[in-house]
Parts: C-alpha cells; structure tokens; sequence
C-alpha cells in the first residue's frame, strides 16, 4: 500500500471512529431519523417530506437489523465518502502529498462532522454537491463525454436525495453559460445525458403528480414557519462558523481561481460561488443548507496552498497550516455536538447562547440546542406506550394515533409489541392499515394541544383515561400525554377516512 493509499485509509478510518464517540448516552435518536427508517417498511417514489433515496437507505438498514450502529454508519460512510472525493479532486488538480492532507484535515474537522451525526438527507446532499464538481472538474479537464453522463447520473441521484441540489445548478449553469465551456451545447452527448437524469427522476416526479406536489406545499409551510425565522446576517455569520477552521483554505481557494494561473480554466467556480450563496440569501435558506458548496473549494484551496508553501522557509508553515483546522475546531466540538449531557448545558448555558445555538426554528432561545432536546425522551414515550398497550383488552385492534412523526415512528422504533403506530402528519398519513376494525385507542397528543383531549373524544368511548406524560423535562416532547379510549362506540375507520381526506386536501391547497 502506497504512503498516499495509507493516508486516505487513516483519514476514513478516522471518520468511521470518531462518529461513534460524538454523541452522549443520554441522546436517543433524532424525530427526523425516525421518520426516514419508517421510510424504509413503505418504499415508494416520492414521499410528502422527501424524495425516495433516503428510504432506499433504510431499507437496506433494517434489513441489516436496524441497530442504531447501522443508523448511524451511513450517514459516516457519505461523510467518508465525501473525504475521498475530495481527496480525488486535489490529485486530479495535482495536488502534493501535503495539498491532500490539509484537504482531508479540513473536511474531517467541519460542520460535516456535525451534519453526518444525524441519519438525514443532509449527509448525502454534500456528497451528492461535491461529487458533481468534481465532475465538472474532470469534464473541463478531459473533455471527455462520459463525465457528461456520469454527471447527469450523481445530478438524478442527488435530486432524489433532497430537492437542494438544484441551488446548485442554480449557481453554477448560469456562469457556465457564459464562458467558453458553453460549447458543451453543441455537443449531441449532452442531449442524450439531459436524456438519463429526466428518466432517473421521471419516477418521482410522476409520484409528486399523481399526489398533487406535497413538495410545493412543504415549502410553503416551511417558509411560512421556518424560514420566515432565518435572518440573513446570522446566515453568513453561521458560513464562517461552520468551517472556522478551514476559513483560510476556503478563501484561498477563492484567490486561487482568479490569481494562479493553473487554474485558470476553473474560474466558473468563482462567480459560481457567489451566485449560489447569493441564492441561498435571496430565499432566507437555513444556514446549513448551503455547507456542501463549500468541499470543492476547500480542495481548491489545499492545492494553492501546497504550491505558496511549499519552497524555502514558507514550508515550515505546512504543519501549522494542518493543525490550525484541528485547533480551531476544538471549541466547535465542545459546543456544536450532543457530547455532553442536557443537565451539562442547563448548567453552562453561555457558550451555546453565545453562538445561537439555543435558538430554534421558532426565532425564540431554549434551554437546549433545538437538535439535542430533539433527541431526548423517545425511549420514555415508547416504553410507556409498550406498557399501556398490554394492558388493553383486544389489543390487536388498537389504533395508536399520533400528533407528530416524531412520535409515531420512535413509537415504531423501539416498541416491544407487534404494534404500528400512525399520525396525520407527514409520510404517516399514507400509512393507515384501515383492513381491520379499531376497538380501542391510544391517543399522543403534544403538551399544548392535550388539555381538551379526555373532553372531545371521550364521548366515543366506553372508557377514557390518562396514562401517563412524557417527564423529561429537557425533551422537547416534554408534557406530551398518552390517553387511553377503549370500547369505541363508533366507526372509527370510518372517522379516519374523513381525517386523511381532509389533510390530503389541505396539501392540494
């Protein structure tokens, strides 16, 4: 094995070791997770929260055995994987042995690390983002027309991981056009590659037809409710924040595309890197959906900085240069991951407050960050939910209906029981086994939504009864009740009917 092959095996290795050690005991799944691994029991073409890749994942995780191990490694193994493609960019870019080191250095120390702790389609967004420079790179390079349709195939890919990738085109195919490598338009390769992504991702987007575009809908909620919250200035502060460390290698990717002179037939990365941040600004996305713009031009940068370095004294400059992601870093990793316990940061609350990390999607501050009390108390509510259900009479045909998919599927995750639980929310409202006459029910219902609850549906059972809160008080779920109704007096099925009908047609709207 090559000193070079040795390296990058370390550098992965690394990755794969340190994802096990960034998250306290304390810490249950994440809500998002899942929802994505129930993704995995209903494999479809399109789903109302994402496109269909990440449950292709979670097939394969649960027919892995569904251990938090495997939710946990795929997300290292696009993160991995991210390194290596990074890696294969500086040497396509002729790179020295120092340009790869710094490159891994910076991408292993970043907010990509933070973002692949968590079983989302973030993880494989970056991936997807630098992959397709990457590409581009090697078309510019070669010319050759099979990067035209190995582009066009990680582009499909990427899209029917998350609908993100498209800020790139976005930022990249307008500058594209406008300099010399717009001949690519001539060529008869590029109709026949446009050709295989359309029927890579014709699936889908039939998918999002034939349901009326819940994708539309979702982002108009998520603007009304989310991005409504985003300031643009704490948008770019978060940019710097998130590669603090490779701040440095970044920019001088960014001089090295107008001033070194090798890099002259990459200067669209330039302009491109301002158009897409630029894009992100204009529609007030959250700060992390842009991080995987930034990988390329971290390889960008780690070439540079291998030529400015690398003769006379300037060269006893390289290890600093190394070390100063890793030092830069280590406040980072004290507050940006959930390795120490929510009692720790109720009571060192400073340093996260500082940074804006209490500060949730609602624009208000919380006692925790909002990911970390995202992962608290989902053991509890399906621990307690186990409990009540071997207690019902005629359990088998109970219906356990949830507010949120958080619950449902941490519900579904960590159950005793052969029991299903469902939600109108999200992907659950396509997931209701109506073949089977409910009897019973077992009713989630968040803290604020809870106190009329016994009032409203009582009336329909025989018997009624609170069974137990959700008493982690650093979980978001915190005062979510569980209530019990048995002995339906009526049609239920039929009640339920009318509640999908109604919210599919709030997402037509």
């Amino acid at each position: 094995m090559t000193k070079k092959a040795l390296l990058l095996f370390g550098f992965i290795a690394l990755k794969f070791i340190l994802h096990y050690f960034l998250i306290s005991p304390e810490y249950d799944l994440h809500r998002d997770e899942y929802l994505h691994l129930d993704q995995g029991r209903h494999l479809d073409w399109g789903y109302i929260s994402v496109p269909p890749f990440t449950a292709w994942v979670s097939k394969l995780i649960l027919l892995l055995g569904n251990s938090v191990f495997w939710v946990k490694f795929f997300p290292a193994l696009f993160g991995a994987l991210t390194i290596y493609i990074v890696w294969k960019t500086i040497e396509s870019l002729n790179g020295s042995l120092f340009s790869l080191i710094l490159g891994s250095v910076c991408i292993l120390f970043s907010a990509i690390l933070r973002l692949n702790i968590l079983y989302q389609p973030n993880s494989f967004d970056v991936l997807s983002w630098v992959t397709f420079y990457y590409i581009v790179i090697r078309y510019i390079q070669t010319q050759k027309s099979k990067w035209l349709f190995i582009g066009a195939f990680a582009f499909a890919l990427g899209f029917l991981n998350k609908y993100n990738i498209i800020f790139l085109l976005i930022g990249l195919l307008p500058v594209f056009l406008l300099t010399k490598h717009r001949v690519v338009l001539s060529k008869k390769q590029l109709c026949w590659s446009l050709l295989l992504a359309i029927l890579v991702v014709t699936p889908n987007l039939l998918w999002q037809y034939n349901n009326h575009f819940p994708v539309v809908h979702h982002l108009k909620e998520l603007a009304a409710t989310q991005l409504v919250n985003v300031d643009r200035f704490d948008f770019l502060k978060h940019q710097l924040l998130f590669f603090i460390g490779s701040f440095f290698v970044i920019i001088s990717g960014l001089v090295g595309l107008l001033c070194y002179k090798p890099f002259k037939p990459y200067r669209l990365f330039f302009f491109s890197f301002f158009l897409t941040l630029f894009v992100f600004m204009y529609f007030k996305a959250k700060d992390y959906y842009a991080i995987g713009l930034y990988p390329i031009y971290i390889a960008f940068g780690a070439v540079v900085l291998g030529e400015w370095l690398k003769t006379g004294w300037k060269k006893y400059l390289q290890p600093v240069t190394i070390a100063l992601p890793l030092l830069l870093f280590i406040p980072v990793y004290n507050i940006a991951f959930p390795n120490k316990s929510p009692n720790y940061i109720l009571e060192h609350p400073e340093p996260y407050k500082k940074f804006g990390l209490l500060r949730w999607e609602d624009g208000k501050d919380h006692t925790l960050p909002q990911d970390f009390a995202d992962m608290q108390g989902w053991k509890e509510l399906a621990q307690k939910v186990d409990s009540v259900y071997t207690k019902i009479p005629d359990p088998q045909h109970t219906l356990i209906l949830c507010d949120n998919y958080g619950q449902a599927g941490a519900i579904n995750y960590y159950t005793q029981q052969k029991i299903q639980a469902v939600s109108f929310n999200a992907d659950y409202i396509n997931w209701f086994d109506l073949t089977q006459k409910h009897k019973n029910l077992i009713r989630i219902k968040e803290a604020d939504g809870s106190q009329t609850e016994l009032k409203e549906t009582s009336p329909f059972f025989t018997t009624a009864s609170i069974a137990g809160t959700i008493t982690n008080p650093n979980a978001r779920e915190f005062g979510t009740t569980i209530f019990v109704f048995t002995g339906a007096k009526m049609d239920i099925n039929g009640r339920i009917k009318v509640e999908i009908k109604q919210y599919k047609d709030y997402l037509k709207e």
